[in-house]
């Protein structure tokens, strides 16, 4: 997958995880946990939109490396 589809993808999700998160301003380097609130129920929720919409999986080791949005882009951008 190339980086605009693995963007488009996690921007998706987040939309539907953070409805309040202002996508189209939304910078990259954003972290999840705390610039975007996300809990670790938000986060779940976020890796599952991803591999329903991507068939990227994510297993639970690679989870603290997933920080920021940007972070995310390139580990879907990586495994699609």
């Amino acid at each position: 997958m190339n980086d605009t589809d693995a963007r488009a993808a996690v921007l998706a999700a987040l939309r539907e995880v953070a409805p309040d998160v202002e996508i189209e301003d939304l910078d990259t380097a954003s972290r999840l946990r705390q610039d975007l609130e996300l809990d670790s129920l938000d986060f779940l929720r976020l890796l599952e939109l991803l591999a329903d919409s991507t068939g990227v999986s994510t297993p639970e080791e690679d989870y603290a490396g997933l920080t920021t949005v940007q972070a995310l882009i390139d580990y879907v951008a990586a495994r699609g």
